[in-house]
């Protein structure tokens, strides 16, 4: 907060996204660098990244979530590149679209893998710096299905509930030392990899359905809420989960 009001903007911050290749973390890292963050790209490869790393200005950065041993290495490559790690958006994650009874356990343990396992591990290795420094914004990316039962996301869902109780335990451990944890929820997005159902008429219209606001996400409606939980405004904002979702879990 200055005297002028709160403070949206990142300027001098730096800020790792991981997840970065394509979709909504693609998206989210030009949002960020928009914002005046300093932005280093993550994901399992490298190339998808290049471009984009160029684009805004940033560092393209290997890490796959999967592999536990490479997330603090991939961190600490930001810090000694930046000098700082200010904002973690652990944006990483799989989903799944399968009745229960179909589930597998390959599916499950990856599923878990990714959206649980990966996503913690990147939060311890992210606070270490932030914690030293006294100062952190972490952003987990969360789904409107941690919040309420979706048919056939059985999976899917228990990892984003998951996801919901990490940020609130990890808040309660590190906000009173600078470093504030917290989600973000969103409904069906318009990326490349949801286009193809959400071009279906009657999924789509299934969907609208539960919508109050009339209308499926945009990945620009994910990244205002991301820069806000990642800004100087959010300093007294920790622990909590912001649905992105139109109205669908007020029902």
């Amino acid at each position: 907060m200055t005297g002028g009001g709160p403070s949206f903007s990142l300027a001098g911050q730096v800020a790792l996204v991981t997840g970065a290749s394509y979709g909504i973390g693609h998206g989210l890292a030009r949002a960020l660098a928009a914002a005046g963050a300093r932005v280093a790209v993550a994901a399992r490869s490298e190339a998808p990244l290049e471009a984009l790393a160029r684009e805004i200005g940033g560092a393209a950065i290997p890490l796959d979530v999967r592999e536990v041993a490479s997330i603090r290495p991939a961190v600490e490559a930001v810090v000694a590149r930046y000098g700082r790690l200010d904002i973690l958006v652990n944006n990483a994650g799989l989903g799944a679209n399968h009745p229960a009874l179909d589930v597998t356990e390959p599916d499950f343990d990856q599923l878990f893998a990714v959206n649980v396992k990966g996503l913690f591990f990147c939060c311890q290795a992210a606070a270490r710096p932030m914690l030293e420094r006294g100062y952190g914004r972490i952003v987990n990316m969360s789904s409107q299905a941690g919040l309420v039962g979706i048919r056939n996301h059985a999976v899917y869902s228990a990892t984003k509930g998951a996801v919901n109780q990490l940020t609130r335990v990890l808040a309660l451990e590190w906000s009173a030392r600078g470093v504030t944890v917290n989600a973000v929820a969103p409904t069906f997005i318009e990326t490349p990899g949801t286009r193809e159902r959400l071009a279906e008429p009657a999924f789509r219209q299934s969907v609208l359905e539960r919508i109050p606001a009339g209308r499926v996400g945009t990945v620009d409606d994910v990244a205002a809420a991301v820069i806000y939980l990642a800004s100087p405004a959010a300093g007294l904002v920790t622990g909590t989960v912001l649905s992105v979702d139109g109205g669908w879990t007020a029902q």
